[in-house]
């Protein structure tokens, strides 16, 4: 009997095709939540990321903070709606059916984003996956946002750390996973695991994928 694997992938511009906080920021923006100074900002720190000087901890404590008091149910079912409306549209067929291959193999199939639980969710349903791993929001007694996270953050060597926790959950290691990404900043995991397959990789992953005979795909 085959030993049983674990394949993870990354949520944006992975599993779906687009970045989701422009899609929440443009949610946002047509319900009259969020301004043009909002996306302005947001566009800023994704062109930070892109070349790889985001400040990541500190843009999400800066983001997180605004949700001080928010009731965990209404961000849950602000994002069941904001995915409903205009995120399901994107995801990715190519990557609907890797997910499928690996289930029908008998793996184990998570998302790993940095992300909240919030917004990922909804796809880990839509996809029928096991498991969801992504910035966990720090909640009070009464079941409201304190406006911090969880330490590690869900990036970079935070998303190994917890990629780690999780699979000793399951009596598996990460010589055990496969990791699917488009982003350089994924590459402490990408390096971490036994197999990595990289979708539509940013310039310098792309770099370095073939540099290091990785396997990548266009989705």
């Amino acid at each position: 009997m085959a030993l049983r694997k674990v394949a993870l992938f990354d949520m944006d511009k992975t599993l779906i095709s687009r970045n989701s906080a422009e899609l929440y920021i443009q949610w946002q923006r047509a319900r009259g939540e969020a301004t043009t100074w909002d996306q302005l900002k947001l566009s800023g720190w994704l062109l930070q990321y892109a070349v790889g000087w985001l400040d990541a901890p500190r843009v999400a404590e800066r983001v997180i903070r605004g949700y001080a008091g928010t009731r965990e149910q209404e961000l849950r079912d602000r994002c069941d709606e904001w995915f409903r409306s205009s995120v399901e549209i994107f995801v990715s067929e190519a990557g609907q059916r890797a997910v499928e291959r690996h289930k029908a193999r008998g793996d184990l199939t998570g998302i790993v984003t940095a992300s909240t639980l919030y917004a990922s969710e909804p796809l880990k349903r839509k996809l029928g996956l096991d498991f969801v791993i992504s910035t966990e929001l720090e909640l009070d007694d009464q079941g409201c946002l304190t406006g911090r996270y969880v330490k590690p953050l869900c990036y970079g060597p935070g998303k190994v750390e917890r990629v780690e926790r999780l699979l000793r959950s399951y009596d598996l290691s990460l010589a055990d996973a496969c990791f699917y990404s488009d982003s350089i900043t994924d590459l402490p995991l990408l390096e971490a695991v036994a197999e990595r397959v990289v979708i539509n990789p940013d310039r310098r992953l792309a770099r370095l994928a073939r540099s290091r005979g990785w396997t990548i795909e266009r989705w």
